[in-house]
């Protein structure tokens, strides 16, 4: 038997206000709450090795954060690795941090300025407590002020140095794997162990308040390893011949598919898959609403070693598109609408100011950013004009784009060339002499940024590399 209860306009009136004001409370608070903050770096990953980019790698998991979030259609980055690091860490340019050129390389002395403000530093300020780095640092190993313990992070799982081996976690004949300070002999493929850990630190620190997670893998930079059931799940015959069967060394001994691009699709998948489990950890956690995901590669993929930047023009090392303009999405339900594209021209030296922003930092950076916050841009879907600077002289300003190119390129004479690039994304029409006086006005805008010299400089890549003797297990004690 039902009894019904009688239920005035007014009352149902004054019960629906007060249930929208709860609602409008929530969702106050939940914008005013600080977010969890997860950056993935994929190292080495071309503009075309991207599902939403159209290549017949899968990668459902990247796909559906594109789905999900923002892509970023004009995402710029160093065209090579520690450059982008010190960029996203930084806010700021690397050359004023001596880097640009080159990598560290694991026999050089050098690391980042340990004046300079990084991300976690940064974070701190705001209450962010958990402040983990997962996977490669490549940002100084030679001594313990460049590591990440000593530059903001509360918690490192992983390598110091590029191109590790895979399986074994060698770099230079030793162990280059680390749980904090210590030595790891955790045992297992490289991206697994990545994905391991990060989904370990968010079930820890999901309930600890906001905390800041940097993924970095190493994937799918060389040497070119993947695991035996990726390699089948990517077409691998095991009847036939591997890639590279009689090299041996930095190319890694096992792991190898019949062609590279083969092998290097089986990386993907291992990431894709990592990222996937990453997002479902945020997922179960009940946080992945106030958490901002950003994921990106840290320069375009480099030639002949299975990676593709197609349609776009160049590789890693160059400023052509292919080289800096790289795949790259963020998500953020609680902060910006998603299922989107923005063609707002940003890139790496964006991150540190728009999270400063985002974290509700008041105070002005140490060291004035060369990035900009670009949370407008995202809120608004929004494209505003700036100029942005790639490097040995090529910038981006007003719709065109300046590149000088390499000597050692084989993509063009080494001659200046000009790009509208909003029209001309393949740098297809060179236009330099058709606007001669567009190419002034960027040369004379790149000089300030060419003029840019800092105390230290990476040495050249190779300099004290026959005479290196690698620490036992890279245990950095000074």
């Amino acid at each position: 038997m039902h009894i019904k209860i009688p239920f005035s306009g007014k009352i149902r009136h004054s019960a629906c206000l007060l249930f929208l004001c709860s609602f409008w409370l929530l969702q106050a608070r939940a914008q005013q709450a600080p977010p969890n903050i997860v950056i993935i770096v994929a190292d080495d990953m071309g503009w075309g090795d991207v599902g939403f980019h159209g290549s017949e790698i899968r990668t459902p998991h990247i796909d559906q954060l594109a789905r999900e979030g923002v892509v970023l259609n004009r995402y710029y980055v160093s065209p090579i690795c520690s450059p982008t690091r010190t960029g996203i860490m930084t806010g700021r340019l690397p050359e004023r941090y001596g880097l640009r050129e080159n990598v560290i390389a694991p026999w050089l002395d050098f690391g980042v300025d340990t004046a300079a403000e990084f991300l976690p530093q940064m974070l701190a300020q705001a209450g962010y407590k958990n402040r983990a780095a997962v996977g490669k640092w490549h940002l100084g190993h030679s001594r313990r002020k460049y590591l990440p313990l000593s530059r903001g992070f509360t918690h490192f799982y992983g390598h110091y140095n590029g191109a590790i081996d895979y399986f074994t976690h060698m770099r230079e004949g030793e162990l280059d794997w680390h749980n904090d300070w210590e030595t790891s002999k955790d045992t297992g493929y490289t991206t697994d162990l990545i994905t391991k850990e990060a989904v370990q630190c968010i079930n820890h620190y999901k309930k600890q308040g906001p905390f800041f997670l940097y993924v970095a893998y190493n994937a799918p930079h060389g040497p070119l390893q993947a695991k035996e059931a990726d390699l089948i799940q990517n077409g691998f015959d095991p009847s036939k011949p591997v890639f590279g069967k009689e090299q041996t060394g930095n190319e890694g001994a096992i792991g190898r598919g019949n062609t590279r691009r083969q092998t290097y699709a089986a990386m993907v998948t291992a990431m894709d898959l990592g990222i996937g489990r990453i997002l479902e950890a945020l997922r179960a956690a009940g946080i992945d609403e106030n958490t901002l995901v950003l994921f990106q590669s840290d320069n375009g993929a480099a030639q002949k070693e299975g990676g593709r930047n197609q349609p776009l023009r160049g590789f890693k090392f160059q400023e052509w598109e292919g080289g800096v303009r790289v795949p790259a999405v963020i998500r953020w339900p609680a902060g910006f609408k998603g299922g989107w594209t923005s063609n707002q021209v940003m890139g790496y030296i964006d991150i540190a100011p728009t999270l400063r922003e985002i974290a509700g930092i008041k105070a002005p950076p140490p060291q004035p950013y060369d990035g900009i916050s670009v949370l407008k841009n995202l809120r608004e879907q929004k494209n505003s004009t700036r100029e942005f600077y790639l490097g040995n002289g090529a910038l981006i300003k007003d719709g065109w784009k300046l590149v000088i190119p390499r000597s050692a390129d084989a993509d063009g004479a080494a001659t200046l060339q000009l790009f509208a690039i909003d029209q001309d994304p393949y740098e297809k029409e060179n236009r330099a002499s058709q606007y001669p006086e567009q190419v002034k006005v960027l040369l004379e805008r790149s000089k300030k940024y060419q003029a840019i010299i800092s105390a230290e400089k990476v040495p050249p890549y190779e300099q004290g590399k026959k005479a290196f003797k690698a620490p036992s297990n890279w245990d950095i004690r000074e």
